[in-house]
C-alpha cells in the first residue's frame, strides 16, 4: 500500500512541476542546473533540491535503520556504485527519475531506450558483483 501512495505522490508531484513551471522533474537536472552560473539562483531548483535533503534529514530522523549499511556489503562498493550511477547519469543524459517517470509518462523514445538500458545495466552490474564479489 505503501507504495502505491509513493507513486501517486510521485506522480502528481511531477505532474504538477510540469503544468504549472514547464519543468520535467529530473533529479540530475536540477542538481546540475544548481552548478551552471545561469540556473543557479533558481527557486524551483534551490527549494527541490532543499527538499530533497530535508526529506532525508526526516527519514533519518523517524526510521533511522533506512540508513544501515548490511553487514556483508564494503562501503567501497557503495562508493563505487554511486561513482557508476553518476556516470551512466552523465552518459544518458539524464537520471531514472527525469526519464522513468517523466519521459515514459510524455512517451519519449529516448527516455524509453535510456530507461531499458538503466534497467538492463543494472542487472548486468548486479550479476557481475555477486558473481565476482561472493555468489548469487
Amino acid at each position: 500500500m505503501t507504495a502505491i501512495l509513493g507513486g501517486l505522490i510521485i506522480g502528481f508531484s511531477v505532474s504538477l512541476m510540469l503544468l504549472y513551471n514547464g519543468k520535467i522533474t529530473g533529479v540530475s537536472g536540477f542538481l546540475g542546473g544548481l552548478l551552471k552560473k545561469e540556473t543557479m539562483r533558481d527557486p524551483v531548483r534551490i527549494f527541490f533540491i532543499l527538499g530533497l535533503f530535508s526529506g532525508g534529514l526526516a527519514l533519518r530522523f523517524f526510521y533511522s535503520e533506512a540508513f544501515l549499511l548490511p553487514n556483508e556489503e564494503a562501503p567501497i562498493d557503495y562508493v563505487i556504485a554511486g561513482l557508476l550511477v553518476g556516470f551512466g547519469t552523465r552518459l544518458g543524459n539524464g537520471c531514472t527519475s527525469g526519464h522513468g517517470v517523466c519521459g515514459i509518462s510524455r512517451l519519449s523514445r529516448r527516455s524509453i531506450v535510456s530507461t531499458l538500458t538503466f534497467i538492463a545495466f543494472g542487472v548486468l552490474s548486479y550479476f557481475l558483483y555477486k558473481t565476482f564479489r561472493g555468489g548469487l
